[in-house]
């Protein structure tokens, strides 16, 4: 089974998967080091600090110094990941992110926390939905957004083992437990976690819950979505995106970020390349901040939520009706 039944989800976290998967990378690899921001606790990497003291760095409310630190360390050998909230970093470290990793290949792993508007009552100031923008355009930089706490230990896992720079992605309330233990999950892999043929929707992060839940709706209308895990933005898995689109020629993306320069635009730049263009609708923040509540009335205000999604869909059937 690829992922759990939808009806009674387990709540948990991305961080704390991403947290305990901190544990065991350090467990698997002595070269593991963990830098925080003063943000020790908000982005779980306590739980480094409680099994590996003396891995273990606190740089204080420094975020640029924090990334020159990590890629010196990164250059010594060293398997460093930086954390704090993604609007400090990469928001305001990305010019050291730019030079000294990514232009350097050092293989530092950066620990984006409270993105998109799921941080909810923490308002605008740390809301992070123009992370994807900032770090998809920068050369030798890998991108994951897990979906859920379990992908999220398996991202963090793998990101430890992948040579070269990754941004993790991972929001901060309790999410739905989708996957199973024996979901695949592999860097640059995107997964179809439903087959169908009407329309394919590709999401990625905790918005795949709702992704899942409007094809479940849908099913009732006979519309067949074909959901695919996005997980990767960056290699973007563009076989198996190409292939789905091909097959239901039409698409809508998803993802708890602004819409310009995120996970869809990705995904359009590379169908544009492959295939003529398919009728497309895209989810996300459209060119405002949020604002500060609780994220399922975000969700629904700024139009990411199931319904929205249905939405979509029945837009992109309506004009691929009329092609």
């Amino acid at each position: 089974m690829i992922i759990k039944d939808l009806k009674n989800p387990t709540l948990k976290a991305i961080r704390d998967g991403y947290g305990q998967g901190l544990v065991k990378a350090g467990q698997e690899d002595k070269q593991v080091v963990v830098l925080a921001a003063d943000v020790t606790e908000s982005t779980r990497s306590h739980l480094f600090k409680q099994a590996f003291p003396d891995r273990f760095f606190e740089i204080g409310v420094a975020e640029q110094n924090m990334m020159g630190i990590a890629a010196g360390l990164a250059l010594s050998n060293k398997i460093p990941f930086v954390n704090s909230y993604a609007v400090f970093s990469p928001g305001r470290s990305w010019g050291q992110l730019r030079i000294s990793v990514c232009y350097q290949k050092a293989n530092v792993k950066i620990a984006g926390h409270h993105t998109g508007i799921h941080a909810g009552p923490d308002g605008v100031t740390h809301q992070a939905t123009e992370d994807i923008a900032l770090t998809r355009c920068l050369p030798h930089l890998a991108i994951i957004t897990p979906c859920d706490a379990l992908e999220a230990e398996k991202a963090t896992l793998a990101a430890a083992q992948h040579q070269g720079p990754v941004y993790l992605r991972l929001s901060r309330n309790r999410t739905p437990v989708i996957t199973t233990h024996s979901t695949p999950f592999t860097i640059g892999q995107a997964e179809i976690f439903r087959p169908g043929k009407d329309v394919t929707v590709v999401a990625c992060g905790h918005l795949l819950y709702q992704a899942l839940k409007a094809a479940e709706k849908l099913k009732k209308e006979n519309i067949s979505l074909e959901v695919i895990n996005n997980h990767t933005i960056k290699p973007l898995d563009t076989p198996t995106i190409l292939k789905s689109v091909q097959k239901t020629h039409s698409l809508v993306t998803v993802e708890d970020h602004q819409v310009m320069a995120g996970m869809g635009s990705a995904v359009i730049e590379s169908l544009a390349q492959n295939y003529a263009a398919p009728v497309t609708e895209m989810i996300g923040i459209r060119d405002s901040f949020a604002e500060s509540g609780q994220p399922e009335e975000l969700l629904k205000k700024y139009h990411l939520d199931t319904d929205a999604i249905n939405k979509a869909v029945k837009k992109v059937l309506a004009r691929k009706k009329r092609l």
